[in-house]
């Protein structure tokens, strides 16, 4: 009797990425194509770089994904400010194909909110002023994981203790 039971499993990340790679590679999509293969090789580079080899948890798959969203950000800036607008244009287009596989990123509003109950939490834990910037992201850090940039989260911090 043929097995099922791999049906209901839920995809992982990765093998939705190599789903998303073929169903690219059919349709002559060369920047999808390109875009997965880098990103699913940055993937298997990760898996294969401990003691052991092992498959990535889908959280570990987005951070490498995340990490790459972001070298095409910066690659973006870089070319722009170089007046190279089309390799911009390129890596812009990758970053935003790779975003579209990470949690939905929290609006300015969203982080905010969070970041003021995080600076009250740590108020209340007896931090306070610039000093407080390492307590309150360690609060903050877990509730947006993966949603918001690592820098963008400290900028909001330190515009809340500086206030």
């Amino acid at each position: 009797m043929p097995r099922t039971c791999h049906n209901h499993h839920m995809t992982t990340l990765k093998s939705k990425l190599k789903e998303d790679l073929t169903t690219a590679m059919k349709a002559r999509d060369e920047l999808t194509s390109s875009t997965l293969r880098l990103t699913l090789t940055a993937i298997t580079k990760e898996e294969v770089s401990g003691k052991s080899a092992r498959e990535l948890s889908d959280d570990e798959v987005q951070k490498v994904i995340a990490r790459e969203a972001k070298k095409r950000r910066e690659a973006a800036e870089a070319f722009s400010q170089g007046g190279r607008t089309e390799q911009a244009e390129r890596e812009k287009q990758e970053g935003e194909l790779l975003d579209a596989y990470l949690p939905q990123q929290l609006s300015d509003d969203e982080l905010a909110a969070i970041v003021a109950s995080a600076v009250d939490e740590a108020k209340a834990g007896g931090a306070e002023g610039p000093r407080a910037m390492g307590a309150v992201m360690k609060i903050v850090n877990p509730k947006v994981a993966g949603r918001a940039e690592g820098g963008r989260v400290a900028a909001q911090v330190k515009k809340l203790l500086a206030g």
